[in-house]
């Protein structure tokens, strides 16, 4: 039976990389983001890697229009997707009290009404079918007191869990997962140097991509990644709120 997953950002960065172990693990691939040229030619190399089958869906998930077309491919029952990638996303750079409003709301539409929107059109096609996975790139952020980048990806991850309880049941299983530091292009687009924590600190995308098939897989609800982050995180609440607020770095994380 052919497995499909629809991976959103998919032109770079984590989405790239969910792709490219997607499709090594032999499921037919949608690959949805703005930039249509870098999509097809992703779509050309895992096609030629892989022979799988790789659709390209261009859009701008911040478009209405767009946002539609994409749900409507989530709840088509030809051809219907087994697993969601909830990727695309970007933070803006600046303190919350400097920055532009609009930058602000069109950061938390994507990073948190597009996953809902998304989940929404896909998850009644995976209950009639049951059986089905969603996976969220949330982030450690969303676990810290440090800008609005923090608050959309805590939202990711009330979601997450919310959905988990609810739909689990129904052979559904809807994962968070939550990178800290990643080297990709994120940082990149922001405008932020990647010496704002040691490399040390810097995970690989491959290593977070497989932590967060491997919790979809096994069904959990959430996974922090990769194990630095995972040994910092129980000592977390132990740091005062103020001092993660002043060093900014929670909106800076990768997710």
């Amino acid at each position: 039976m052919e497995m499909r997953a629809l991976v959103t950002g998919a032109s770079a960065g984590l989405g790239a990389e969910f792709a490219r172990q997607l499709s090594a693990d032999g499921f037919a691939l949608v690959l949805v983001a703005r930039d249509e040229s870098r999509l097809r030619a992703l779509a050309d190399e895992l096609a030629a890697a892989s022979g799988i089958e790789v659709e390209v869906l261009p859009a701008d998930l911040l478009d209405a229009v767009d946002l539609e077309r994409v749900a409507a491919r989530l709840a088509a029952d030809a051809r219907p997707v087994d697993v969601l990638v909830n990727n695309a996303g970007f933070a803006v750079a600046e303190a919350f009290h400097a920055s532009a409003i609009d930058d602000e709301r069109r950061m938390h539409e994507l990073l948190s009404w597009v996953p809902l929107r998304l989940s929404h059109a896909v998850l009644p096609g995976m209950r009639a079918r049951g059986r089905g996975g969603i996976l969220n790139v949330a982030s450690l952020a969303g676990r810290l007191p440090s800008g609005s980048y923090s608050a959309a990806k805590a939202q990711v991850v009330a979601l997450s869990r919310s959905l988990h309880a609810r739909y689990a049941r129904d052979g559904v299983s809807v994962t968070a997962l939550l990178p800290g530091f990643v080297v990709t292009e994120f940082h990149d687009r922001m405008g932020v140097s990647p010496d704002v924590v040691p490399r040390a600190g810097w995970a690989d995308a491959s290593s977070v991509v497989r932590d967060g098939l491997r919790a979809l897989r096994k069904r959990r609800r959430a996974v922090v990644s990769d194990w630095r982050y995972r040994l910092a995180l129980p000592f977390l609440p132990l740091v005062p709120d103020r001092l993660i607020a002043g060093t900014g770095l929670g909106g800076r994380l990768d997710g």
